[in-house]
């Protein structure tokens, strides 16, 4: 078994049984982070703001993928359409917020 496997067990049919241990230090880490999250709303950081957001949300996201969807003990296949998917949100986001910084202000045109 792989070191990361400690608190897993694996059934006759070859499923994985996670130990509550683990959904509560990852419910945990969760809370943490929204309470980071809420605390960065109220600083004024300016464009950094957004960054630090967009930041904690994909740890959230990681999080959520890693052991409540099971990718973290799933196999090479799952892993790589995992990582596809995320990648895809990550060049949205690299978009968009590319979109974002090179936007100038436009004059309002009278008619």
């Amino acid at each position: 078994m792989n070191e990361h496997m400690d608190d897993v067990t694996q059934t006759e049919l070859g499923e994985h049984t996670i130990a509550l241990r683990v959904y509560f230090l990852v419910f945990v880490a969760l809370l943490l982070l929204l309470a980071l999250t809420v605390a960065v709303a109220y600083l004024d950081l300016g464009i950094w703001s957004v960054v630090i957001a967009v930041t904690i949300a994909t740890l959230k996201a990681l999080l959520v993928i890693l052991y409540f969807m099971h990718v973290r003990y799933s196999s090479r296949l799952i892993w790589l359409f995992a990582t596809m998917g995320f990648a895809a949100l990550g060049v949205l986001l690299l978009l968009t917020f590319g979109d974002y910084l090179t936007r100038t202000a436009l004059p309002l045109l009278a008619p």
